[in-house]
């Protein structure tokens, strides 16, 4: 356990190095980007060691592992981002842990968390999933809802009992104009959280980047920027 906490420590350095030195290039306080560490297919022995390293944000992607793990770790000072697409069958369970829910993406998922977070007495943070392969409103590959769809999904969300609108959320696209052209989509992501200041002028989160391209998302002006494999190693093969 020792070498694994040495392993994690020292990971753990390296990407804030990275994420102090993008704030500097930027001409940003360090303090303005949050790390959250996406814990998907790592234990909850993981999770306690970053908790003792000072990580205060974890992600996961899939409510059959996050669930379990969550309520093992429950004692812990964390806050949980629930990171992949939500099925609406899955949103009592997610809505029993998730801080944030940073994948909201349509008006039937935002009706369901309503719903459970009211049935929980809870209030869950939401971001809208913006899908910049999708066109202006289409639907992207790994979820996510196209520009044009933005303002609507965020008025829906702010209007809704038990949820709270919180920012905007994108994966760099695989596909589409901006695909090999992370700093030009992370670039996109913040015009469109400007627009949407106007109207939601508290919906300030912007999530975007990971290991292998952080830099520039923290050039472009993310607020959070969610790190994995740089952390916690590659990942052990699922199945």
């Amino acid at each position: 356990m020792t070498d694994r906490r040495d392993e994690i420590a020292g990971n753990l350095a390296r990407v804030e190095e990275r994420i102090a030195a993008a704030c500097a290039a930027a001409g940003r306080p360090r303090q303005e980007v949050t790390l959250i560490v996406v814990t998907k297919t790592y234990p909850a022995a993981d999770v306690r060691v970053l908790s003792e390293l000072g990580v205060r944000h974890v992600a996961e992607n899939r409510d059959q592992e996050a669930a379990p793990k969550a309520a093992e770790c429950v004692d812990l000072p964390l806050s949980w981002h629930f990171v992949g697409q939500l099925q609406t069958n899955k949103v009592r369970s997610v809505v029993g842990y998730a801080d944030v829910v940073q994948s909201v993406d349509r008006s039937r998922l935002v009706t369901a968390l309503s719903k459970e977070a009211v049935r929980a007495g809870r209030e869950v943070g939401c971001l809208i999933q913006v899908a910049l392969d999708a066109g202006e409103s289409g639907r992207g590959e790994r979820g996510g809802v196209g520009p044009g769809g933005i303002e609507e999904l965020a008025d829906l969300v702010a209007r809704s009992e038990g949820l709270r609108l919180d920012g905007l959320m994108t994966v760099a696209p695989l596909t589409g104009e901006y695909a090999g052209r992370q700093q030009a989509a992370f670039e996109r992501l913040m015009d469109l959280s400007t627009s949407l200041r106007a109207s939601h002028p508290t919906a300030t989160m912007v999530s975007a980047g990971m290991s292998a391209d952080l830099e520039q998302a923290v050039a472009a002006g993310a607020t959070h920027v969610r790190v994995g494999t740089a952390v916690l190693g590659v990942r052990p093969r699922l199945g």
